[in-house]
């Protein structure tokens, strides 16, 4: 394996991670228990900037020009349906973040939240069973290496030096919070 897709095999380990804290939250919401909304607007805030920020980053502005260049279809293909889901994912923040505001409407935020995971699950294991295969066999070895650098280089510039160590802080924060 190379080291570009193992960067994003690992956030996407982290993403599901997250994911496992949102359903935590979810439950607590669908049982008529008490969310720190603020924990809520911070936690649509690591999906901006962890995972659409960094994580789609790496791949919208690298990873799938890679393949499109390599003669992996967009339109109709498999970069284009991964596209589309970004898109759709985006949505799905974006619901449950007007779903805080400006009064907190917790079986809308619970019913974005459980969309934005079943999407994001399911986007998961394409990437991870049929997309990052391809690119380990069809980019060569010194092109996913070149990959892994712009990888490191994008994530300076996009989030900066340590701060995706803080945003993994976040998780687990939260892990102790709700995962109990």
């Amino acid at each position: 394996m190379s080291q570009a897709i193992d960067d994003l095999r690992h956030e996407h380990e982290a993403i599901l991670f997250a994911l496992k804290i949102l359903a935590a939250i979810n439950r607590r919401l669908t049982d008529g228990q008490a969310v720190d909304l603020a924990d809520l607007r911070d936690f649509i805030g690591f999906l901006r900037e962890f995972a659409d920020k960094c994580h789609h980053g790496k791949e919208e502005g690298l990873l799938f020009p890679a393949l499109i260049e390599a003669g992996v279809a967009n339109e109709g293909g498999p970069v284009g349906v991964m596209l589309a889901e970004h898109v759709e994912g985006r949505k799905w923040i974006a619901a449950m973040e007007a779903a805080l505001q400006p009064v907190f409407h917790a079986a809308e935020f619970v019913a974005a939240a459980q969309g934005y995971t079943q999407l994001l699950s399911a986007h998961i294991e394409k990437e991870n069973q049929v997309l990052f295969p391809l690119a380990e066999r069809l980019l060569p070895e010194a092109r996913l290496q070149a990959l892994f650098e712009a990888f490191e280089a994008h994530e300076a510039q996009v989030i900066g030096a340590g701060r995706h160590e803080q945003l993994h802080g976040l998780l687990k924060h939260w892990q102790a919070k709700y995962l109990v």
